[in-house]
């Protein structure tokens, strides 16, 4: 493994991390969830590398090692990681692998940021894990039971307070810029999430994504219901979509969730079991 930083196109600096199969067959893009470090990922990233993939992770600007300011000077949102930083990943990916087949892995918000990267139809393959469009009425019962609160008191107060969303004191996501947070508030409390919130302009872009997208989704999220799913995927109206439901059962797992998948003791169950089969 070996880190690296690139520039966006608007002078954002990203750090990220490259893992080079000695023959690889493919380069994976591992997009994470909101509030999780790219390091949370490192164990699968090696996983895929061992199996002839070559891997980028990276953390979304004024996040983890994208965070070059005091937290409350950071001006982004999230909009601006799939406009700017998967952008720049995506270049990044097609210049340093010429003519390696280029999938992407988006957990969570990484799946969703396919509908705002203007470069995504580069993309050869994208899988999306544990996606869903987030709002708040829809989500998972023990995420909808506490979602109220954070979206109509913890978040307004707390925001302007800080500067930015002290997550990691409130045990909720983690700290995030300003304006993430208030985008990822008017989105949650919209039925139709960025796309209803953002207008016509952002569901045409969701609407020219042509990436064959495959959803793997775990019966026992407690945060992303079926209908948060289904709701995210039926934006990509133009991909090709094959929908996967996985219950912990039937993989021989007691539990999996939301955070869950990305752990090593899912390697024989997930990784290899589900995930890897996908990007052969």
């Amino acid at each position: 493994m070996e880190k690296f930083e690139l520039m966006t196109q608007g002078g954002r600096l990203l750090r990220g991390r490259l893992f080079n199969a000695s023959e690889a067959r493919s380069v994976v893009v591992v997009a994470g969830a909101m509030g999780v470090p790219q390091g949370c990922y490192e164990k699968f990233a090696h996983f895929l590398c061992e199996q002839g993939h070559n891997v980028i992770t990276f953390d979304y600007f004024g996040t983890g090692e994208s965070l070059q300011t005091p937290l409350r000077h950071c001006q982004t949102n999230i909009s601006d990681w799939g406009e700017e930083d998967c952008t720049a990943i995506i270049r990044f990916a097609r210049d340093y692998f010429p003519g390696l087949k280029l999938q992407w892995i988006g957990h969570s918000v990484g799946g969703q940021l396919l509908g705002m990267i203007p470069a995504v139809n580069q993309i050869d393959q994208a899988i999306t894990v544990a996606s869903g469009s987030g709002y708040w009425r829809e989500n998972s019962p023990p995420t909808k039971r506490v979602a109220w609160l954070l979206w109509y008191f913890i978040a307004p107060l707390s925001v302007p307070l800080a500067g930015y969303f002290p997550g990691a004191r409130l045990n909720m996501v983690g700290d995030l810029p300003a304006n993430v947070m208030r985008q990822w508030r008017r989105w949650c409390l919209n039925r139709e999430y960025a796309v209803g919130a953002e207008g016509e302009a952002m569901r045409a872009r969701f609407a020219s994504v042509t990436v064959p997208i495959t959803s793997v989704a775990f019966s026992d999220d407690e945060m992303m219901s079926r209908r948060n799913i289904e709701s995210l995927h039926s934006f990509y109206q133009n991909s090709p979509r094959t929908m996967i439901r996985l219950k912990p059962a039937d993989i021989g797992e007691k539990k999996i969730g939301h955070l869950g998948w990305f752990r090593e003791r899912y390697r024989d169950s997930v990784w290899a079991g589900q995930l890897l089969p996908l990007l052969q």
